[in-house]
């Protein structure tokens, strides 16, 4: 039988190639949810994305999948911009094996059929405040991922990464902190197969956590973009 770090390791590394090779046609993908109608190239959205922005994918491996149908969501996965010099925006992300910059193009690229959302908080950043989602952010770089998604833990997750570097620039808490038994009590639809083989036989329900979902869904936030990326544009 699998381990499931192997299963996470294997589908992780192709999820780039699956969300590329998706592009080409652009269908709607299954079970994310109503599918959004705004289109914009790269450039596009580029040139819009600010400091402090959330900007949520949906990855197209096992694990992320299943993050997604826990939560009710289309989204799985989420990162934060703390630079927009340059050539290209840079994305600050935790994920597997550990917590890193990736350019918004790469970023968005692993994003199964573009779709695309970016979040701002409804308060205008400070200058201030752009310099410290930077700092926090880089604080954060380095770190091994969790895949236990344990809020409390001295690894990070994406949710939790993008969280924290928000607060400690902002003070601006988003998101829900949720225990598993209330997450999954609250999607009932759920399967529990692949969680209980996640976590060796025993699913971890008063383990606190953040989603990329609750983060998506904060009330202090506001939709800059929601749709997908046109396909040439990705080429």
């Amino acid at each position: 039988m699998n381990h499931p770090l192997a299963i996470f390791w294997r589908h992780a590394a192709a999820a780039s190639m699956l969300a590329l090779a998706s592009l080409t046609a652009l269908p709607a993908a299954a079970g994310t949810g109503p599918e959004p109608t705004p289109l914009a190239t790269l450039a596009t959205l580029r040139h819009e994305l600010q400091v402090g922005d959330l900007v949520f994918i949906r990855v197209d491996a096992l694990p992320f999948r299943k993050v997604a149908a826990a939560t009710g969501s289309w989204t799985n996965h989420v990162g934060v911009v703390i630079s927009t010099d340059g050539a290209d925006a840079l994305i600050a992300e935790s994920t597997f094996p550990w917590s890193r910059t990736t350019p918004m193009a790469r970023f968005v690229a692993r994003s199964e059929s573009g779709r695309v959302a970016v979040m701002r908080l409804d308060a205008p950043l400070s200058e201030a405040q752009r310099e410290r989602v930077l700092h926090a952010a880089q604080a954060r770089l380095g770190i091994v991922y969790d895949t236990g998604f344990d809020l409390h833990s001295r690894r990070q997750f994406c949710s939790r990464f993008a969280r924290e570097v928000l607060i400690e620039a902002t003070g601006t808490p988003l998101g829900e902190v949720e225990t598993f038994a209330y997450l999954l009590e609250r999607h009932p639809e759920t399967g529990l197969a692949f969680w209980r083989l996640w976590y060796g036989g025993r699913i971890p329900w008063a383990r606190e956590t953040v989603t990329p979902a609750s983060l998506l869904h904060s009330a202090q936030l506001h939709a800059a973009f929601d749709g997908r990326i046109v396909a040439d544009a990705l080429r």
